[in-house]
């Protein structure tokens, strides 16, 4: 640290600042070293990338754009204190921050700046392993603008066709029909499309022969060979694959149920990893980000793993890689807080055998109509024997047709069968099973492996209790992680396009949002208390 920068940091910043405080709590986070493996070996050296990670971090931790960034480096006191700078440094050029990216991503080393800040601040006893933890996500809009599905036609050739006049403008002049330059020289949504479903549709076939009129001249001996490798031009025949057909020389729009499911299907041209999903009720095309983080009274909260994936990706898939993550880190949680999405039987069981973890969160109620009908017989009405693979019914029939399988799914599962002779004369049958197949009326049960099967049982017995409903109470506080990363760090919208960057920029933001939470611990500033309207205090108690 330059002493001339200290001296007039600490000077114009008496009670210190954000930056300052990053700098005298946690030292220098980063060092040139750190990031070796992504330069060359030779070449003219970078600015320091070490000082360019802090860059980029700070600029999520204030919502500065690049320019901005570059600015405050080379004009702000308190980033010249946080970075060791000299008072006349100017610096670097914006464009260097772009670059430094690139380099990030390229060496998947996004994640490893948030490591090295969890392992300062529990080198400072801000941060251990156990205690609690909690798990939420929400959705992220793509960089891209959400679009329907004729603009999405029309705006992915017309993106194809600029990619190819940028790159051979003569070759294009020279083929394309005179009609296409009005037709797709401006925005779709920019122009005035059919109103009838009709001329919709005609409009749709017209696009879907000039798009396959595209492919077909780039393969010809005389066009550039170069053009057929252009990223729009790919773009174009994997969504004119997804949407359309040829028939009897007629292109035509596939039905819906022909077309990708939503994990595979393409939403728009400009963002090809983004994909659209929906919530409850909530329609979105982009990621879906997922936060985990501490929360224990004496220690700061502070975010341990984020992740982020396409909006299709269910929530119980990332409960695995979280758990593994924090295994390698050393920074597993005792009880790990989630809702529904990601608690299952055998989350919870795999959680509690590989890494000792009790997660804790709803198991989703059965669906069956015995559940829902008060006098049904429910699977919990059934009494089970594992050991001699055995199924016993509230009338205390008993069955050994006992199957290992495996579900719709993949899962393995377990089936029972009562013999029709038993059910059918049954005077109960109608509160066990309304199978009208006179040659097999018996009641099926479909179990999971014995330890997802007593989890199911436990839980749902829990639930209910005060102990449990009060441990769970904790996992809420989430909800003001998700609203205050939203809110104040823009984590709603992509920066940038594509999942690589889109996950780069949800880790500089995770990063960011720990700093402000570390600043807010060192200042004693207390946590914010849960709103409470005048009406809701009114609540008698129940």
């Amino acid at each position: 640290m330059p002493e001339e920068t200290a001296r007039v940091a600490r000077s114009a910043f008496p009670k210190g600042s954000l930056a300052m405080r990053i700098r005298d709590e946690l030292g220098e986070l980063f060092t040139d070293e750190d990031f070796a493996s992504l330069y060359p070996s030779r070449g003219k050296p970078a600015w320091s990338p070490g000082r360019l990670a802090l860059v980029s971090v700070m600029q999520f931790a204030e919502g500065l754009a690049d320019r901005q960034a570059a600015d405050a480096v080379r004009g702000r006191l308190d980033w010249k204190y946080l970075l060791g700078l000299e008072l006349a440094d100017a610096g670097f050029d914006h464009s260097v921050l772009t670059e430094f990216r690139d380099r990030l991503i390229e060496g998947d080393a996004g994640i490893e700046l948030l490591d090295r800040v969890l392992g300062a601040a529990a080198e400072r006893g801000l941060l251990k392993a156990g205690g609690r933890a909690r798990t939420d996500s929400t959705i992220v809009l793509s960089a891209a603008r959400q679009i329907n599905g004729l603009v999405r036609l029309g705006e992915t050739l017309r993106a194809a066709l600029n990619s190819v006049a940028a790159r051979e403008p003569e070759w294009l002049a020279g083929w394309a029909p005179s009609d296409w330059f009005d037709q797709y020289a401006i925005r779709f949504e920019d122009t005035r499309l059919p109103k009838g479903k009709a001329k919709q549709t005609e409009l749709i076939d017209q696009i879907g022969a000039d798009g396959l009129s595209l492919p077909a001249a780039l393969n010809a001996p005389d066009a550039p060979a170069s053009l057929r490798l252009l990223d729009r031009v790919q773009t174009l025949r994997q969504m004119w694959i997804q949407q359309y057909f040829v028939d009897d020389g007629q292109v035509r729009r596939r039905d819906l149920k022909d077309r990708p499911p939503g994990a595979e299907r393409l939403v728009t041209p400009y963002d090809t990893d983004a994909r659209g999903s929906v919530k409850r009720g909530t329609f979105w095309d982009g990621y879906k980000v997922h936060l985990t983080e501490t929360c224990e009274p004496d220690r700061p909260n502070l975010i341990t793993h984020v992740a982020t994936t396409d909006s299709t990706v269910q929530d119980v898939r990332l409960v695995a890689p979280i758990h593994a993550h924090l295994a390698e880190r050393a920074l597993l949680p005792d009880r790990h807080l989630v809702d529904a999405g990601y608690a299952t039987a055998r989350e919870v069981v795999t959680a509690r055998r590989d890494h000792g973890v009790g997660l804790v969160g709803p198991i989703l109620a059965s669906t069956s109509w015995q559940t829902k009908d008060s006098g049904g017989f429910s699977q919990a009405d059934f009494t089970i024997d594992w050991d001699s693979q055995r199924v016993t019914c509230p009338n205390g029939i008993t069955t050994s047709n006992w199957r290992e399988d495996r579900s719709q799914y993949g899962a393995a599962v377990v089936r029972a069968r009562f013999p029709t002779a038993a059910c059918r004369p049954c005077k109960a049958r109608e509160q066990c099973t309304r199978s009208n197949n006179k040659s097999d009326m018996g009641r099926r049960i479909t179990l999971r492996p014995q330890a997802e099967q007593e989890v199911i049982q436990q839980a749902r017995a829990q639930e209910d209790t005060p102990e449990w409903k009060e441990q769970y109470a904790h996992r809420a506080g989430v909800e003001g992680t998700i609203s205050q990363v939203v809110r104040a760090f823009g984590l709603r919208r992509c920066r940038y396009h594509g999942l690589p960057k889109a996950r780069l920029q949800h880790q500089l933001t995770a990063i960011a949002m720990n700093f402000h939470r570390l600043n807010a611990w060192w200042t004693d500033t207390p946590r914010a208390r849960t709103r409470t309207s005048h009406l809701a205090a009114l609540r008698p108690a129940h």
